[in-house]
């Protein structure tokens, strides 16, 4: 439909982009500056923000820059299941079969993390997404399981993702034995009005646009309407894409983005 109208090799604003073709925001630079230092000292880490943020394009670009013979990544969303789903989870990408006990599983976890850390020289990096799901409970036993040497060494990395108020669970009192553990905390900000523009002037490049495709005006409007934050306005451009090639206009104006917006519910 408008790749041809628009003279597109392909769709410019869609999931599985390359990470490293990704728009380097002055958020997603420092989110990535935080990562690589948490790398670095290894331990605990937290990286928030609103839905649609980026944080999970964000943690997909450090996986994809770390060394596959040097770390060991484990990704594992706290979406579905029981806790208990999530610790066997944990075991399962560590490469053991689970054990059915609670505390037979705090074991496997550590004695897989020191056997890849000190036998193997490989980091065991945990990425645990959606967290502001956990509860308390579950909070606690991470601030248990991940202490390791009597809390005098930290051979693993584990990043703690999810919404804003997550860092409003981890103030609370029965919760401060894991918040003092992390050494890490980035809450990722929306876009700002030019990084909108260059953002959509960058996915429209890669995906083989020859000229400019919005205008200046269009591009305001969807920042302001997108309010900054990326899967806004990755959803906000391709209705602009759809309506400005149902309307056969080359460039995309003011008038364009409303229909998109109306469209969309804005």
């Amino acid at each position: 439909m408008y790749k041809a109208f628009y003279s597109l090799s392909r769709e410019p604003f869609v999931k599985g982009l390359k990470t490293a073709d990704s728009f380097v925001s002055a958020a997603f630079a420092e989110a990535r500056a935080r990562l690589d230092y948490l790398k670095k000292v290894k331990g605990m880490g937290l990286l928030v923000g609103e839905p649609g943020a980026g944080k999970t394009f964000t943690l997909r670009a450090f996986a994809d820059s770390l060394n596959p013979s040097l770390y060991k990544v484990i990704y594992f969303p706290l979406s579905t299941g029981t806790v208990m789903d999530f610790f066997r989870g944990l075991v399962t990408g560590l490469g053991e079969e689970p054990k059915f006990r609670k505390v037979d599983l705090f074991h496997q976890i550590q004695k897989a993390v020191l056997t890849f850390y000190q036998e193997r020289k490989i980091t065991p990096v945990f990425i645990l997404d959606e967290m502001q799901l956990a509860k308390d409970l579950f909070l606690h036993d991470l601030s248990i399981i991940f202490n390791f040497g009597m809390d005098s060494e930290n051979p693993f990395i584990l990043v703690i993702s999810g919404l804003p108020y997550m860092q409003d669970k981890l103030s609370l009192n029965h919760n401060r034995p894991l918040s003092q553990r992390l050494v890490m905390r980035y809450k990722i900000e929306p876009l700002n009005k030019d990084e909108v523009a260059g953002y959509i002037r960058h996915y429209m490049s890669l995906a083989g646009a020859k000229h400019d495709v919005f205008s200046d005006v269009a591009l305001g409007a969807i920042a302001s309407h997108s309010r900054g934050w990326p899967r806004l306005v990755n959803n906000l451009a391709t209705h602009c894409l759809l309506c400005g090639y149902q309307a056969k206009k080359e460039l995309i104006d003011e008038e364009v983005v409303r229909l998109a917006i109306q469209e969309m519910g804005l």
